[in-house]
This record gives structure tokens, sequence and C-alpha cells, in this order.
């Protein structure tokens, strides 16, 4: 199974045994809207609810924090997630958040999983129905399981302004990493990670939601000053529209590209950490 999968490659394999399609739609308050209840007006046949909301460290004050393996693992058996199948991921969200949740199922050991290119509206684009309501789950076993490699803290994200050992991609848009916007979540100061670059997460994107193809990612990366064979950390502003670089980059070979889980909330809340602003 490839990472990135097309509607018409789901309309031909969502009815298997082994195959498991999981809807990771998130919006912020802002976006006014409810996931969970347009997931039960309507979601692709079989399709259960990741709420990207609630499977977080509910003791960490960052948002959207990762939560221990056990939590992630108790909540994947009782979405009936389990060891083989597999994870197909579509969110219906501005935030292209199906990444975050496929970060996260690679994180707790579930490595056959796939993100629908498109999301939702490419699946209805291509034909297929849509069912509503909840659906009825069968529990299997999913095995508590964490590889935290790929995945930086504000420690390693301080000690790197030392010793420059990987690059930042900062997929924010470019007035809030430059400080010119200001910042959603109170308490947060404006501006950047110093020497980070900038790197929206909206220019991986076509103008109908599909991921770019192999020259489009790369344009953007150059266009970003990053390059994805080299070790790459990403960064946004709460953790999730971060992992759609890291998962650009894994679609261009990258090895492995890391994640900081804190991202912006969490360092631009901190008092002692450097922030800069401007473009650079």
């Amino acid at each position: 199974m490839d990472l990135l999968v097309s509607a018409a490659w789901l309309r031909q394999e969502y009815r298997k045994s082994d195959v498991r399609v999981v809807d990771a739609t998130l919006f912020l308050p802002d976006h006014g809207r409810n996931a969970r209840a347009e997931f039960e007006a309507g979601h692709i046949p079989g399709a259960v609810f990741l709420d990207l909301d609630e499977v977080v460290d509910a003791s960490n004050p960052v948002p959207h924090m990762l939560p221990k393996p056990e939590k992630f693992a108790s909540r994947a058996q009782a979405l009936g997630l389990g060891d083989g199948s597999r994870i197909i991921v579509y969110d219906n969200s501005p935030l292209r958040s199906a990444a975050r949740a496929w970060w996260m199922f690679r994180v707790f050991g579930a490595h056959s999983v796939a993100i629908l290119d498109g999301g939702l509206s490419a699946w209805k684009a291509a034909g297929g129905s849509l069912e509503s309501g909840k659906p009825v789950i069968r529990h299997r076993h999913f095995t508590a399981w964490e590889d935290r490699s790929q995945v930086r803290t504000l420690a390693d994200m301080r000690e790197n302004l030392k010793t420059h050992a990987f690059q930042v991609a900062d997929a924010r848009s470019p007035g809030r990493f430059a400080g010119t916007d200001p910042e959603p979540r109170p308490g947060v100061r404006p501006g950047h990670i110093p020497g980070a670059r900038n790197l929206p997460y909206a220019s991986l994107f076509t103008e109908d939601g599909h991921y770019k193809d192999e020259a489009g990612l790369r344009a953007a990366f150059a266009a970003a000053g990053i390059d994805p064979e080299k070790p790459l950390t990403a960064t946004c502003g709460s953790g999730v529209t971060a992992a759609t670089i890291v998962f650009a980059a894994t679609l261009l070979g990258a090895k492995a590209p890391a994640l900081y889980d804190g991202s912006w909330a969490e360092w631009g809340t901190a008092g002692d950490t450097p922030v800069v602003t401007g473009a650079d």
C-alpha cells in the first residue's frame, strides 16, 4: 500500500476485512464547525472518527501533545483499529489534519497507514457514497508501542540552536511566521524560532486539496530553502499542520523527518526561548 492513495483505489479496497478507514477531521474554534457532528452527518462507509482534540496528553497544558502509548492503544482498540490493519486516514478540514493522525499512528507502531489524497471531497468527487450515524464497532487488539525517534522536544529544539543539527521548517502562514499577524492563542508571542524557514502547509497542496506531485513538492521545499534529503524537523502552531511537512518529505524519500510536538504553542509561551520576527 502506498503512503498516499486515491479515492478510486479506496473504492476498490474499503470493503476488505483488513482495511480500516479513519476520519481525522479537526477544526479550530474560529472555524465554527463541529468535526464529530459532521462525521455523523456523512462519512465514508465503515469509517470511524478519531478525535484529535481528545487523543492527547490531557495533563500537559500545551495543546495536541502526544498521549501515552497506552491511551492511544486504548482509543485505537475502541475504534476497531488493530494489529494487522491497513489504515486509511482522511479529513474534511482546511488544516489537512489527516497527516497528524498518520504521524501519530506511525509513532505508536502502526506502519501500514496511508492518507486518502484529497480527503472527503475527493471521495465524493469519485462517486463514493456516504453513510450517516455512529458506526457499530468491533474492538480489536492494538499493541501499545512507541517510537519517539522522530519526535522532537523543547530541549531538542533548544540544543539545535547551538548545533544546527537539523533544519527547522515552520508550516504556519507567512504572517504568523513573521510575527505580523497575531497568534490565535492568548499569551503566545508572535514570531518564529531562530534559523527556522517558512514552508506554509498550504503550499504543499493543489487548489483542490490534493498533495502536489513530486515536482511540485520539491519546488515548495526549494522555495522555502529546505532540503528534504537532509535532517529536518517540522513545526507549526500546535503540531498539526507540521505533520503535512513530515508527510510530504516522506513522500519525497526523506528517511526520518521529525516533528516538534510542542511547536509554537510551547516555544512561543516559554519565557526564556528566543523569538525572531520578520520574514527570515
